[in-house]
C-alpha cells in the first residue's frame, strides 16, 4: 500500500511538472533555435526507431525499371528539391529555414544521420514509408494522401540514384515534356 501511495505521488508530481512546462511558455518552439543535444537525441532516436519499425515489412519492388526514374525525377523536382536539394546545390531557402534540417538527398543515404546501418532494401523501405506517411512537426508531408504507391516507389527509385547524378543528368531526368 505504501508503494502504491509513493507511485501515485510521483505520478501527480510528474503531471504537475508537465503541466507547468506546457503552460509556462518556457519551451522555445522557434524553428531557428535548435533543441538541446539531449532533446534532439531523444527526438532523433524516437523518429528513427518508429520509421524502422513501421517500415520493416514493406515489400520493395524492382527499382531498376527505367520509367521509374523519369516519373520519380519529375515528382522529386516539383515536390522535394526545394527542401532536399538537387545535384550541385548545397542549400536553399527552404532547407535553411526548416528545423530539423531536411537531409540533403544528393549525397549518399549512408552518410545521413540515422541511416548508417542497414542494407539498401531497408533504406528503400524507410524512404517509401517516410514519403508516404510524412513526419509530424518536421515539414515532411504525407505524399500518400495524393500519390499512389507506384508513384511513391518511383520517387524512392529516383532518390536511390540521386547521389550519382550530375547536375546535367538531373536536368534531363527531371525535365517535363
Amino acid at each position: 500500500m505504501k508503494m502504491l501511495k509513493l507511485l501515485l505521488l510521483f505520478v501527480i508530481l510528474g503531471l504537475g511538472v508537465v503541466t507547468t512546462v506546457m503552460y509556462s511558455g518556457i519551451v522555445d518552439v522557434a524553428a531557428d533555435e535548435p533543441h538541446s543535444d539531449f532533446v534532439y537525441w531523444i527526438l532523433e532516436e524516437t523518429r528513427e526507431n518508429s520509421i524502422k519499425k513501421a517500415a520493416e515489412n514493406i515489400e520493395v519492388p524492382d527499382l531498376d525499371v527505367p520509367d521509374l526514374l523519369l516519373t520519380g525525377g519529375s515528382d522529386y523536382e516539383f515536390m522535394c528539391s526545394s527542401c532536399h536539394l538537387a545535384p550541385g546545390q548545397t542549400e536553399s531557402d527552404m532547407s535553411l529555414g526548416l528545423y530539423p534540417a531536411p537531409p540533403n538527398l544528393t549525397i549518399a543515404a549512408e552518410s545521413h544521420k540515422g541511416h548508417e546501418h542497414g542494407d539498401g532494401a531497408q533504406n528503400d523501405r524507410k524512404n517509401f514509408w517516410v514519403i508516404k506517411h510524412g513526419i509530424k512537426a518536421s515539414g515532411m508531408p504525407a505524399w500518400g494522401k495524393t500519390h499512389d504507391d507506384q508513384r511513391i516507389w518511383a520517387m524512392v527509385a529516383f532518390i536511390k540514384r540521386l547521389p550519382t547524378l550530375t547536375p546535367e543528368q538531373y536536368q534531363v531526368l527531371t525535365a517535363v515534356d
